[in-house]
C-alpha cells in the first residue's frame, strides 16, 4: 500500500518535471519560412462557415505586417469574408500569395467564389505565386473529379498565363484520380504525418514526407510537385505513436525546414495561427497547428532547446495544495494515516492539474468548461472520501462508512460510457487520464485493504465485466503503439478488477448465495 501511494506521488513529481525540462532539438536553417497558411479566425465565435464573419482590411494588414517578418508568402483558402483583400495588402509588405478559391457542393456558391477569385487574380497577378482552385474537395467527396477539373480549367482560361493554377488535396487522392493532373499546371499535395491513415511518429515524419514526395514525382513525371500543407499539432490526443505536443511540433518543423532547404523543395506550412474553430470539427488537436498562438505569439523558437510546459511548477503547487487539503480533511492524528493522506493528496492534486491543463486546450465554451470542472470536483470529493477510509485503516482503525454504492456505480458507468465513445467515435477525442485516475486508483487501493468485500450488485458486475474489454479495444485500435491508450486500459482494470475479484471471493465463500 505504501509503495503504491509513494509511486503515485512520485508520478506527479516526475511527470510535471518531465514536461518542464528543456529538450534539445536541431536548429532550423533559418527563422524565415517560405510560405504559411493564413486563416485569421482567432477570436471567439469566428469561423469560415459563418456568413456573418467578416475580417476587416485593417486586421488583415496587421496580420500580414507581422507575418512578413518571418514568411515570404501566405496561402489563403477562400475569397469570402474579406479574404479577397489579402493579395493587395500582401503587396505592401513584399509578400506573395497562394490564393485559394473555395469549392463545395453548392454550384451557385461555387460560381460566385470563382468569379470573385478570377477578378482578384486578374487585379493582383504580380503577387500571386499560384491560384489553388478547391481544397480537399475530393477528400470530402463534395464534387466529382470531372466537375472539379472543369472548374480548374475555367479559372485557368480566365487568369493570366503567368499565374499557375492548381488544385490541393491529400497526396493519396492525386493517385486515386490521376486524370486531375491534366487540368493543373502543377500538383499541390498535402502530407500531414500525424493525420496519415497509419500515423507516423515525429522521429520518422520528415523521412515519410521525403518518401511520399519522391513517390509523387515518379508517378507524375514532367509535373512540378509542391507540398501545399505540412505541419504538426502542438496539443490534442496522440494517434498511435504520433503525439501532439509542442516539442514534437517544433521538432518536426525544424527538421522539415532543414530537409526542404537541402533539396530545394517547394512547400507551404500549415499554419500561421492556432484556429479555435477547428476544434469543433477535429477535436482538441484541430485547433493547435499554428506556429503562433491565437494571440499571435510564437509558440517556440527556431533554435535552442524547447520546453513543453514552461509553467510546469504549477503541477507541484497543485500537488502541495492537494496534500494540504487531504491532510486537513483527513480526520486522523496518526502519523501513518496522515502520511497516507498527504501522499494521496499530492498525487490527486498533480493529476487534477494535468487534467486542468488539458481542459485549457480542449474546452470550447463555458458549458464544456463547467461540465469539466464539475467532473473534477466530483473526482476529488470521491477520492477524498476514499482516502479518509484508507487513512483510518493505515492507522489501525475501522474505515468508517464506505462510499455509497451509487457513487461507485456512477464512476463505472462514466468510464464505460467514455470507453464506448473512444471505441466507436474516438478519432477526435482526448484521453481524460487526470480525471479518471483519481476514482479508479482510489477504489483499487480501498479494495486492496478490504479483506472481506461486500458482494457487488449485478449492475456493478456487468459494467466491471465490460470495462476491460472496451479498454482493450482502445489499445487494439491504436495497434499497441499509444502509451496513453495503455494507461487508459490500466485505469479500466483498476476500477473493474476489484469489483470482479470481490464477486469471485463472495462466490467462493458463499456459493449458495445468488
Amino acid at each position: 500500500m505504501w509503495v503504491a501511494l509513494v509511486l503515485a506521488a512520485l508520478a506527479g513529481v516526475i511527470g510535471w518535471w518531465w514536461m518542464g525540462r528543456p529538450v534539445a532539438l536541431p536548429d532550423a536553417p533559418s527563422s524565415r519560412i517560405a510560405c504559411v497558411s493564413y486563416a485569421p479566425y482567432r477570436r471567439p465565435g469566428e469561423t469560415p462557415y459563418d456568413p456573418a464573419t467578416f475580417i476587416t482590411p485593417e486586421r488583415i494588414d496587421a496580420d500580414l505586417r507581422a507575418l512578413s517578418q518571418r514568411f515570404d508568402c501566405v496561402r489563403t483558402y477562400s475569397q469570402g469574408q474579406g479574404l479577397a483583400a489579402v493579395p493587395s495588402i500582401a503587396r505592401r509588405y513584399g509578400m506573395q500569395v497562394l490564393m485559394g478559391i473555395w469549392l463545395g457542393r453548392d454550384p451557385t456558391a461555387n460560381a460566385q467564389e470563382i468569379a470573385k477569385g478570377i477578378a482578384t487574380a486578374n487585379a493582383n497577378a504580380d503577387v500571386l505565386r499560384g491560384v489553388i482552385v478547391g481544397n480537399e474537395v475530393l477528400l470530402r467527396g463534395e464534387l466529382a473529379p470531372e466537375t472539379l477539373a472543369g472548374y480548374v480549367r475555367q479559372v485557368r482560361a480566365a487568369v493570366p498565363a503567368s499565374v499557375p493554377v492548381t488544385y490541393a488535396d491529400v497526396w493519396e487522392f492525386w493517385l486515386r484520380y490521376p486524370r486531375m493532373v491534366e487540368a493543373v499546371d502543377y500538383l499541390t499535395i498535402h502530407i500531414l504525418p500525424y493525420w496519415e491513415d497509419e500515423p507516423v511518429p515525429p522521429e520518422h515524419a520528415v523521412r515519410h514526407v521525403a518518401q511520399v514526395y519522391a513517390q509523387m514525382q515518379r508517378a507524375f513525371p514532367g509535373k512540378r510537385v509542391m507540398i501545399g500543407e505540412t505541419g504538426w499539432p502542438s496539443a490534442g490526443r496522440p494517434r498511435r505513436a504520433a503525439r501532439a505536443t509542442l516539442v514534437n511540433e517544433a521538432r518536426y518543423l525544424r527538421e522539415f525546414l532543414g530537409h526542404a532547404a537541402k533539396v530545394h523543395m517547394p512547400y507551404n506550412v500549415i499554419e500561421a495561427f492556432d484556429q479555435p474553430w477547428k476544434r469543433v470539427q477535429e477535436g482538441t488537436v484541430g485547433g493547435y497547428w499554428g506556429i503562433f498562438d491565437v494571440d499571435a505569439r510564437p509558440k517556440f523558437a527556431m533554435t535552442g532547446p524547447v520546453v513543453e510546459e514552461p509553467r510546469w511548477w504549477w503541477g507541484w503547487i497543485a500537488g502541495a495544495l492537494g496534500a494540504l487539503l487531504f491532510g486537513l480533511a483527513g480526520g486522523t492524528r496518526s502519523w501513518r494515516g496522515a502520511g497516507g493522506l498527504v501522499l494521496a493528496g499530492f498525487a490527486s492534486g498533480a493529476a487534477l492539474a494535468w487534467q486542468g491543463r488539458q481542459m485549457v486546450y480542449a474546452c470550447r465554451d463555458l458549458l464544456e468548461s463547467g461540465v469539466s470542472v464539475a467532473a473534477c470536483v466530483a473526482a476529488l470529493a470521491t477520492t477524498l472520501w476514499l482516502a479518509r477510509g484508507l487513512a483510518r485503516r493505515l492507522s489501525g482503525r475501522e474505515p468508517g462508512s464506505a462510499p455509497p454504492a451509487w457513487l461507485s456505480l456512477g464512476w463505472l458507468f462514466a468510464l464505460a460510457w467514455y470507453d464506448l465513445l473512444l471505441v466507436f467515435d474516438g478519432r477526435y477525442r482526448d484521453f481524460p487520464l487526470g480525471l479518471y485516475a483519481l476514482p479508479c486508483l482510489g477504489y483499487a487501493l480501498v479494495a486492496w485493504l478490504d479483506p472481506q468485500p461486500a458482494r457487488p450488485p449485478l449492475e456493478h458486475r456487468l459494467l466491471a465485466g465490460l470495462l476491460p474489454a472496451l479498454g482493450t479495444l482502445v489499445v487494439v485500435q491504436e495497434v499497441g503503439l499509444n502509451l496513453t491508450a495503455w494507461l487508459w486500459l490500466g485505469l479500466n482494470l483498476a476500477l473493474a478488477i476489484p469489483v470482479l475479484a470481490a464477486w469471485r471471493q463472495r462466490i467462493r465463500l458463499h456459493p449458495q448465495q445468488p
